[in-house]
């Protein structure tokens, strides 16, 4: 069985990935809620500018925190470039902000994975089963599948800037 991971770089994949960069380009991001969010990000060699849609897994309305994963595991271009250089723009519903990101520990990050799965109970087997094939095993959204999971499969919060650097540092 192929992984996504493994078929990333397909020209299909990648178009049906790309297809909500769309909406943000037409000014009508906010039609995807805060259920997904457009970060803008820069190369960590050529300082080229990209844009990435993401899912939203987890949120904290009371910092404005928006959580992410990052579904190709740590070989994500934006996860790599963000390590490197500091996020460029997120924007999330109809908020756009200067973003600052931390990497969530794996205790927190198996909450994030917890709650999303409750809220989204009624699609469950369509997300074990993604997850599954983005990680390359069955996953079944037991406790240890999920702290191995995130261990794979790192989330990166992003919240509006107040001057910390690239994944927290």
């Amino acid at each position: 069985m192929r992984s996504i991971s493994e078929l990333q770089r397909g020209p299909m994949l990648r178009a049906v990935f790309r297809a909500p960069i769309g909406l943000y380009d037409a000014g009508l991001g906010w039609l995807l809620g805060e259920r997904f969010l457009c970060l803008t990000h820069f190369g960590r060699k050529s300082g080229r500018r990209y844009r990435t849609v993401l899912e939203v897994v987890g949120t904290t309305p009371t910092v404005s925190e928006f959580v992410v994963m990052a579904a190709f595991g740590t070989s994500s271009d934006w996860y790599r470039n963000i390590a490197v250089n500091l996020a460029g723009e997120v924007v999330v519903g109809r908020h756009r902000f200067l973003p600052q990101d931390r990497l969530l520990d794996e205790a927190e990050a198996v909450e994030v994975i917890a709650d999303y799965e409750r809220r989204n109970r009624w699609i469950q087997p369509i997300i074990r089963f993604l997850l599954s094939k983005l990680v390359g095993w069955r996953y079944d959204g037991s406790q240890q599948a999920r702290e191995r999971l995130v261990r794979q499969l790192p989330m990166v919060a992003f919240r509006p800037q107040t001057g910390i650097g690239p994944l927290g540092g």
